[in-house]
């Protein structure tokens, strides 16, 4: 079958979606072991690595959030039912049958309808969540001069927290195993590496 390739990642675009990605991969390792379920860096220096990397990602995000405002291109997580229908029986079922794909990315529709859904899902709830929650533990002893230390529990925040993290983690495990959905299981990885996307 015949492929074009069009051009659908900008260059910043790559370099934020990567910078992201392993932030987030290294702040649920630390993050994780703060939590106790392993030991890797030893629980002062976990705490350390895990707030380093949270300032740094929050950073990144106030720069891509820039970025998408001036350049337009947050109209791309605005969610859509155009094609939702196709794109739930694709993956419920025609996925596992070789039927083609519903949705072809261009550069001024990047992602599917599901895809705008999960992401303004990111957007909108697990990060908030994680950020929130993440600036209170981090600031626990300051609670008291806020006047928040009578009604916020240092337990909830932290089951939140959690919470979200593995809403994340979640997430993240979902998004490697669609990038193989594409035209062959690594073109949509090819295509965040070097802007090219290949059609059908």
């Amino acid at each position: 079958m015949a492929t074009n390739k069009i051009y659908v990642f900008k260059r910043f675009e790559r370099f934020w979606h990567w910078s992201q990605a392993m932030l987030i991969i290294f702040m649920l390792v630390t993050g994780f072991e703060v939590h106790g379920s392993y030991s890797l860096f030893g629980f002062g220096k976990a705490v350390d690595l895990h707030t380093i990397s949270a300032w740094m990602l929050i950073g990144l995000w106030v720069f891509a959030i820039f970025w998408h405002f001036t350049t337009g291109e947050w109209k791309q997580y605005i969610p859509t039912t155009e094609k939702m229908m196709a794109m739930i029986q694709f993956y419920s079922v025609g996925i596992f049958k070789g039927a083609q794909h519903p949705f072809r990315p261009t550069t001024l529709k990047k992602h599917n309808p599901l895809q705008r859904l999960a992401y303004l899902g990111v957007l909108l709830l697990i990060g908030p969540l994680l950020w929130l929650t993440g600036w209170f533990y981090l600031f626990y002893g300051d609670w008291q001069a806020w006047g928040v230390d009578s009604f916020l529990s240092l337990e909830w925040v932290a089951f939140f927290h959690t919470a979200g993290a593995f809403m994340m983690l979640t997430f993240l495990i979902a998004h490697v195993y669609l990038t193989t959905t594409g035209h062959t299981p690594t073109s949509h990885i090819k295509a965040m590496l070097t802007g090219w996307e290949e059609v059908d």
